[in-house]
């Protein structure tokens, strides 16, 4: 699991010549219809707004590539079943949470994340690709948008991966033709939310940080990360020092001597390609308030630390089965 990306991706490689010849000889866009009869699918062309400018779709894609963090799963949850997928978060082989694994009928194409491989995506003759939640940078999407029409993060989205999970199922639904059912997934995890926080009406009293360890440093995810998103719709207060710290990203490294400002009412850590034994004896980060008052939470089970981090619908509603009760234990409400 990763805790979100970082750096952008590369320049287009010297590959990627072949790449435009790939995509000419039928593995870019889907072809305009000679006439408003040509033979689109009811429905098309559709036009998605993005943050480069409005994207046309001509015609209901058949392969459909999922590049951006969680895109895959919120294909999968409209009933789509993207032909390639980044695995962002490291499961493996199909590149989604278990959560969402069973939804394919076929194993897909594993892509690279941070430096995507445009001669493995044009391959894959994609009609269009998703990039609901990226780095945001124009670089990324003037590199995918050669091989397809590519569906970024909606207008508006400012910190880096900062696309929300009903953000990206919208933009993801348009794209795709399933806006009812968008809608349908989008009310319904809406509605765990508000019977989550009608059942704990305190939570709104309660301040949190969320943070991650990482290659021997702490970190700290700011509001319009994903993590962060799932407290606050839960009603909880994000401490506004961690925010002023992030200048536009979605997580903040830590030094040792800034480990302190976790320290919230309620904090959650996970550990990131390490265990959670090294965070339960690591002296620093047990000595903040929230550990010493027992109100600190280290998500050791990397199945749950992955679902909080997922941010889409299936993922998120299968990690508040699992934070929740986790959340009652240390605010002393078991």
């Amino acid at each position: 699991m990763n805790r979100g990306p970082l750096t952008r991706g590369g320049a287009i490689a010297a590959g990627a010549l072949s790449v435009l010849m790939l995509a000419a000889c039928g593995g870019g866009a889907a072809e305009e219809p000679d006439s408003p009869s040509g033979g689109a699918a009811e429905g098309y062309p559709v036009t998605v707004p993005t943050l480069f400018g409005d994207v046309t779709v001509e015609d209901r894609p058949e392969n459909v590539v999922a590049m951006g963090w969680s895109d895959a799963e919120t294909a999968l949850a409209l009933g789509v079943q993207p032909v390639g997928v980044a695995d962002w978060q490291a499961y493996g082989s199909p590149g989604v949470g278990p959560w969402a694994a069973d939804l394919f009928d076929s194993e897909p194409a594993q892509l690279a994340t941070l430096e995507p491989n445009l001669e493995e995506i044009a391959a894959l003759e994609p009609d269009v690709i998703l990039d609901t939640r990226s780095d945001n940078s124009r670089e990324r999407y003037d590199l995918l948008s050669p091989v397809a029409p590519v569906i970024g993060p909606p207008p508006g989205v400012e910190v880096t991966y900062g696309t929300t999970w009903q953000e990206q199922t919208r933009q993801v639904a348009l794209a795709l033709n399933e806006e009812e059912r968008g809608e349908e997934l989008v009310s319904e995890l809406e509605g765990e939310f508000e019977a989550l926080r009608e059942e704990n009406p305190d939570f709104a009293d309660v301040t949190i940080a969320v943070g991650a360890y990482f290659d021997g440093q702490y970190g700290a995810y700011v509001p319009g990360d994903s993590r962060v998103d799932v407290l606050q719709d839960l009603g909880f207060e994000y401490k506004s020092e961690i925010t002023d710290m992030a200048d536009g990203a979605f997580y903040v490294d830590l030094s040792p001597e800034l480990v302190e400002v976790l320290d919230a009412d309620l904090t959650i850590v996970f550990p990131i390609g390490d265990v959670a034994e090294t965070l339960k004896e690591d002296p620093v980060l047990q000595g903040i308030g929230s550990a010493q008052d027992e109100r600190l939470i280290i998500l050791d089970d990397p199945e749950l630390a992955n679902a909080f981090s997922s941010g889409s619908t299936l993922g998120v509603s299968y990690a508040l089965e699992g934070i929740v009760p986790l959340i009652h234990e240390a605010l002393g409400r078991e």
